[in-house]
């Protein structure tokens, strides 16, 4: 718990601003959030203990079940806020300009490769015994074995690869129609609470610990409209952590409730993704893999991986340009809320 509890200085501070000074600085500001359907913890919370209204944000939030009807919305610029994985990477290669404002989580701690009960696949460099493998093309999990196959020395396109997105692998291990898969958080957890073993996890056999960012982002003309709301979701996110710093079950109930997990895999979940996920000053250390101010390693140079990898494996026509990655990724928000917690 202590990814943003001990590096968010003041963050008791921000909750009691939340708390208190929002309301009096006029109407709130109404926004449309967007997120795709997973384990989301802060947002959740703060969702449930009405987080965001304190701080003066009138939210309404549109759950998608994957990235694609997102990226509609935001092309429709029927979303101001968004949280999501690579499918915001595949918003940019739209040409639809995104603001990302901070790295929620590390996904990939929470994906790994599963396998049947009775597999002899042991570890991810066993992945040769395996016949056929299932991972959802155009996702972190399509990247993740990619880089598995070349880390092993393996042509991924030599691979019988089955198009099976993280919610689908247990009836198809069930009735032997793959023997592999790659799957998400809380998917994973559930697979193996059911004995679907996860032999290995994307840091593994991915680079700096992992090809797979969640984020938050906003539409930059919504934030240059609303200047203040960049900040005010660095607060929420704050506030929330602290939240569940203070009652960890806060967490594992808001996954329980949201996405219908029995509370085993839900703590699961939480100490897996939730727990690991980047700190403050990881994201604002150049030096970091989960840098939001390197301009070419860090963020950046995970999303310009992951976009060649899809584009190598056919999944885009075209990488996204490296200048507009770099474009896209805006610490100043995180800057200005580290800066507020040194002050207080």
């Amino acid at each position: 718990m202590k990814a943003w509890k001990h590096l968010l200085a003041g963050v008791v501070a921000a909750a009691s601003f939340i708390a208190g000074g929002a309301h009096a600085q006029g109407a709130p500001v109404e926004v449309n959030y967007g997120y795709t359907t997973a384990d989301h913890v802060t947002l959740y919370v703060a969702q449930d203990l009405g987080l965001f209204e304190k701080a003066g944000i009138k939210p309404k939030f549109f759950t998608f079940p994957s990235g694609a009807p997102l990226i509609a919305g935001l092309k429709s610029e029927s979303l101001d806020v968004v949280t999501a994985g690579l499918g915001l990477a595949f918003a940019l290669g739209q040409k639809i300009p995104l603001s990302i404002l901070y790295i929620n989580s590390n996904d990939a701690t929470g994906e790994g490769l599963v396998v049947n009960k009775d597999s002899p696949i042991k570890s991810f460099r066993d992945i040769g015994k395996a016949q056929k493998i299932a991972v959802a093309s155009g996702t972190c999990a399509q990247v993740a074995l990619y880089l598995m196959a070349q880390k092993v020395g393996m042509d991924y396109a030599k691979m019988d690869v089955v198009n099976l997105a993280a919610p689908l692998l247990r009836n198809s291990f069930l009735s032997k129609s793959i023997d592999a898969g790659i799957a998400w958080s809380p998917y994973s957890a559930s697979l193996d609470a059911e004995g679907f073993r996860v032999v290995s996890w994307d840091p593994e056999y991915t680079p700096d610990g992992g090809v797979c960012p969640r984020m938050t982002a906003a539409r930059p003309e919504f934030l240059k409209a609303h200047p203040e709301v960049g900040v005010k979701l660095l607060q929420i996110e704050a506030a929330a952590a602290d939240a569940v710093a203070k009652n960890p079950q806060l967490a594992v109930d808001a996954l329980v409730k949201r996405l219908s997990l029995t509370p085993e895999v839900a703590k699961a979940a939480v100490e897996r993704v939730y727990m690991q996920r980047p700190t403050l000053a990881e994201q604002l250390d150049p030096k970091s893999p989960h840098s939001m101010v390197a301009t070419e390693t860090g963020l950046v140079g995970k999303l310009a991986l992951a976009m060649k990898v899809l584009n190598t494996t056919k999944t885009i026509p075209e990488p996204i340009p490296l200048n507009v990655i770099q474009q896209s990724v805006d610490p100043q928000y995180l800057k200005r809320f580290a800066a507020e917690r040194r002050s207080n």
